[in-house]
């Protein structure tokens, strides 16, 4: 029989951690949750709002996920702020005020830790928290947590609790790629990872600093850098498509217009394949269906907007090859009338589609390049042939001397940061065993053999094709649906059946392979890390991902065995 009352009597001590107050986990909860990010913040918020015992672990020493650990120099959101924002709570809406169009991190970050304070989620945390195992015995899950007693590694307890569920909230972003080369524990000087920023923060003036890497951690940080550092080199392997952002401050009447009106703000973003820009909406006509002069002018018209929507400016730009051709020849006439130098200029014009890699938001890259302190080595011609003690070697056999590294390298995205920690399911079966040859799930929310436990915005679902936040609580509204239904049910366990994975797995491919995502090597299918499947995670298309959701509930959760 199982336990109706679904109420645990584990008792929760505040303490005090790095973040202010902590909670200390009870033995026993309902739901077990990993990451204090926004997912798993209103995770933590609407389970207890739904009358479940919940709590949060995290290894960083506070809230805001993603936001907590990247504080390089120009980090930002690429989501205008008014969009990349909660929108459970009217009042919160109301109530904060951004102050740019995009936010910068340490704005986003005090985002978090109000709503952190607000709704009174720290209790129910604990900071400084590292999950090392799940391990599902009997009808529930065993969560192994090493929690540093003093911030210093080393120095570590371990307890185990007790969950009848899990959710995995670890980020699509948050466990960083830190490549390996040849002798680089020779270099002497300082190295740091976008990723995992030191809070303090850093200051590059009077130095020679190298930044390898230009995704979209690269592309923000280098003009920072670049305005700081003696000398900048930045070591690039492929170049990426960038937009600008053109921020600015916020208009008071703007977001007075917004705020008057959030409900239907919000419900035009949703009816959107990436869940934002619903008063932009996409063009009605292809890219080839329009005169040389119509062309251009709307692809400038969304130029000198900026943002992520320039790609929105015809309907076939991740569909038809031709299209997408002409929008990315726009662009790299963008990049050579921008750039003085036609050498470098040619560098850092790809020659890919436009899109299949994240588009990048940035503001005066591009112009950092006509600097004279800034210099460009592009690894595809004179690759790294391995670190010395005062810098870098490349193909040429030259030496180039640096005094700071900064790796903007990346992160193992979606899965990583579900593969750090030792999941083991039904008859011990490992989840990295499972996800081998990529990661199979049911709607991007479960995996058959692992009962109870779900993932918000994993593999599978649309996550880092949309706008985030959106799908964080699309997921986590889901979740808990999901539970009460349980409860009401009186049923103990929910597992995805195994038909109905492998059905959701090839929905996802073809769907994927409708589009020109799959043309080039991204981080959209782990081509970014050695050793790594090949696979297409996420699933384009954000509506017809919530329709399908919508119809598994209300088919008495189809697709998954209930008992």
């Amino acid at each position: 029989m199982v336990d109706k009352s679904w109420s645990c009597d584990g008792l929760t001590v505040a303490v005090v951690g790095n973040n202010g107050r902590m909670g200390r986990a009870p033995d026993r909860i309902d739901v077990a949750i990993v990451g204090a990010g926004f997912a798993g913040m209103y995770m933590l918020h609407k389970t207890r709002s739904a009358g479940f015992s919940a709590h949060v672990f995290e290894r960083g020493g506070g809230v805001g996920g993603t936001w907590y650990w990247n504080r390089y120099p120009g980090a930002r959101c690429d989501v205008p702020s008014l969009e990349y924002s909660y929108q459970f709570s009217e009042e919160l809406q109301q109530e904060w005020e951004w102050s740019e169009k995009y936010a910068t991190q340490p704005e986003i970050l005090r985002y978090a830790e109000h709503v952190a304070d607000r709704f009174d989620l720290r209790r129910d945390i604990s900071f400084d928290t590292t999950v090392t195992s799940l391990t599902w015995q009997g009808e529930s899950w065993h969560v192994a947590t090493t929690a540093s007693t003093s911030g210093v590694d080393g120095d570590a307890a371990t307890t185990v609790t007790t969950a009848r569920f899990v959710v995995l909230a670890t980020g699509c972003l948050s466990a960083a790629n830190v490549p390996r080369f040849t002798d680089d524990r020779l270099f002497a000087g300082r190295t740091y990872h976008t990723g995992n920023w030191p809070h303090e923060g850093v200051d590059f003036t009077g130095q020679r600093v190298a930044v390898i890497g230009t995704g979209s951690s690269g592309i923000q940080s280098v003009p920072v850098i670049a305005s700081q550092a003696a000398h900048l080199t930045v070591l690039q392997r492929t170049p990426a498509y960038s937009v600008p952002a053109r921020n600015q401050p916020l208009s008071p009447d703007y977001v007075a217009s917004i705020k008057a009106n959030y409900g239907e703000f919000r419900r035009k973003n949703s009816l959107t394949r990436a869940a934002l820009g619903g008063d932009t909406p996409t063009g009605p006509h292809g890219a080839c269906e329009v005169s040389d002069d119509e062309r251009r002018a709307a692809l400038e018209a969304r130029w000198q907007k900026g943002g992520l929507l320039f790609l929105g400016a015809f309907n076939d730009a991740l569909t038809n090859p031709e299209s997408n051709r002409l929008i990315a020849d726009f662009v790299r006439d963008k990049i050579r009338q921008t750039v003085r130098d036609p050498e470098i200029a040619r560098r850092l014009s790809p020659d890919s589609v436009i899109g299949c890699k994240r588009l990048c938001v940035d503001t005066d890259y591009y112009e950092t390049f006509n600097r004279s302190n800034v210099s460009l080595i592009d690894l595809r011609e004179t690759p790294i042939e391995r670190f010395t003690r005062r810098g870098i070697i490349v193909g040429d056999a030259t030496e180039l001397e640096f005094d700071a590294i900064v790796f903007a390298t990346g992160f193992d995205a979606m899965t990583g940061a579900i593969s750090n920690i030792d999941i083991r399911g039904r008859d011990n079966l490992r989840l990295r065993d499972v996800w081998s040859e990529g990661p199979l799930n049911y709607l991007g929310l479960a995996v058959h053999g692992f009962p109870n436990l779900f993932m918000i915005t994993g593999p599978g679902s649309p996550s880092v094709l949309t706008n985030m936040i959106v799908s964080i609580q699309h997921h986590v509204e889901w979740i808990t649906d999901c539970l009460a239904h349980l409860r009401r049910e009186s049923s103990s366990t929910i597992e995805a059946d195994p038909s109905a994975q492998a059905e959701w797995v090839q929905h996802v491919n073809t769907i994927a392979g409708m589009t020109l995502y799959t043309s080039c090597s991204s981080w959209y299918l782990g081509a970014n890390m050695y050793g790594k499947p090949r696979v297409f995670m996420p699933l384009p298309g954000f509506p017809a991902y919530v329709q399908r959701c919508t119809d598994v509930a209300q088919h008495h959760y189809q697709g998954f065995h209930v008992r």
